[in-house]
Formats: structure tokens, C-alpha cells, sequence
């Protein structure tokens, strides 16, 4: 994707160029336009990866799947669900710190997400040498599992990319098969933009009976500094923790 738009870029700087030596001022402006165009997403996809490479220098990836998965606990014989799992990632980090329990991830891998796929999570578990977890099809907008299902619930930037009216409504459906007692680690950019106002979300659960419930930004170091936020456009980016 890279490679195709920094092409793309450069294609449309010929352009200007050429059109500028048949003397047609038209077409340059738009050329000239649309290079611009491509030139600033070509750099906003080059910062995204260098930052959220696996393997990369900065390895923020790692960082924010590795974090998330800190605060997942699940006990003996318990079992764990990632909502949106994609490639596995969390879901395995989360078996691995959990080994006496079992983790499953739910994913409809299509659309922007279709590169990703349940055979890709099962091959990721199997070279990390996982065996406590498994990868099912399921939507977050309507989870496939009864009420209370799971002792823990996790998910990591996946509800903000869900075209909902309201976002809240997902996290209630996470919560939904929650177990009595059991914790919820959700990571997502919690902006008034994506969830409204989150703050009157947490006031509501707490009246609903969930405990210590709370958001952790993760912004000011703990997963990125804030101007990586705002360079990545994850201003907002918090944890969402708590018990039911």
C-alpha cells in the first residue's frame, strides 16, 4: 500500500511537469493537487508503520498489545474472550499470561480486516507455541454467546471502527457475556467524537452495580507519548477497566 502510494505520488508530479511543457495550466493544478494529496497520506502511512511494526524500532504495537494484556487476569479454568481480534495478537498475549485458563477471539475478518483471517490467528498460536486458545467467527455488534459467558472480556482499538450510531451500545454487548465478577480491559480512542461523553459511560456502569470502574489514558507515555497520539490520530486512546 505504501509502495502504491508513494508511486502514485510521483506519477502525479510527472504529470505536473509534463502538462507544464505542453502549456496546459489546467491539468498541472490537478495533478499538482492530487500529488500533494498522495504525498501527505503516502507519509502518514510511512509514520503508521514505522511506529506500529512489530518488529520495527519503535514497536508500539507490541507496547499497546503487551500493555493491554497486563491488566487481563483470568483465574484457573477460566475463560477469556478478545472481541475484534484480527490477527490474534492480543488474544495470544493474553493465553500466554493467563496459562492455566483459556482465550478465544471473535473476529468477522472482512472489509478493511480482510487480510487478516482465522486460519492467519491459529497459524500466529501455533508459531508462539499457545495451545489455551482458539478463534471463532463473531460479530462485536452481536456476540455469539450467551449472558455471562466469560470471566474476562478485552478488545484492543477495534469499536472505534465500527460505524455505529452509538458505540456505547458495543461496549454493553461486550459486557453483556461478562460473568458476575469478572473484568473488562477495553482499549479504544475514547473521544467525544467516537463515544460522546464517555465520562457520563463510566458514571452509568458504576450505577448499574460494575466496580471500580475507570479509564487509564494511555497517551501520556504508557503506550505513546501525546504527540504521538496526535501525529497518529489516536488522541483519546484510554483504557477502560473495571468488574462486573
Amino acid at each position: 500500500m505504501i509502495l502504491l502510494f508513494s508511486a502514485l505520488s510521483v506519477f502525479s508530479i510527472v504529470g505536473v511537469v509534463v502538462s507544464l511543457m505542453k502549456g496546459i495550466p489546467a491539468v498541472p493544478f490537478l495533478c499538482g493537487v492530487l500529488g500533494f494529496l498522495f504525498v501527505v497520506y503516502d507519509c502518514i502511512l510511512i509514520s503508521w508503520h514505522r511506529a506500529f511494526s512489530w518488529n520495527g524500532k519503535r514497536q508500539m504495537a507490541r507496547q499497546i498489545i503487551d500493555g493491554t494484556a497486563s491488566y487481563v487476569r483470568i483465574p484457573d479454568h477460566g475463560v477469556g474472550l478478545d472481541v475484534g481480534c484480527g490477527s490474534g495478537a492480543l488474544t495470544i498475549a493474553c493465553a500466554k499470561k493467563n496459562p492455566n485458563a483459556q482465550m478465544i477471539g471473535v473476529d468477522i475478518w472482512s472489509g478493511a480486516w480482510s487480510n487478516y483471517s482465522q486460519k492467519l490467528c491459529t497459524n500466529n498460536a501455533i508459531a508462539e507455541n499457545v495451545r489455551n486458545v482458539r478463534f471463532e467467527p463473531g460479530s462485536a455488534l452481536k456476540l455469539p454467546f450467551e449472558d455471562e459467558t466469560f470471566d474476562a472480556v478485552t478488545s484492543n482499538f477495534v469499536y472505534h471502527n465500527i460505524h455505529v450510531k452509538d458505540r456505547q451500545d458495543l461496549l454493553l454487548e461486550s459486557l453483556r457475556v461478562l460473568k458476575k465478577g469478572g473484568t473488562f480491559t477495553i482499549h479504544d480512542i475514547f473521544s467525544k467524537m467516537m463515544y460522546g461523553d464517555i465520562d457520563s459511560f463510566v458514571r452509568k456502569l458504576k450505577e448499574m452495580g460494575y466496580q471500580n470502574v475507570h479509564l487509564i489514558n494511555t497517551t501520556d507515555g504508557m503506550f505513546m507519548t501525546k504527540k504521538e497520539a496526535r501525529r497518529l490520530m489516536l488522541t483519546g486512546s484510554a483504557l477502560l477497566v473495571g468488574r462486573k
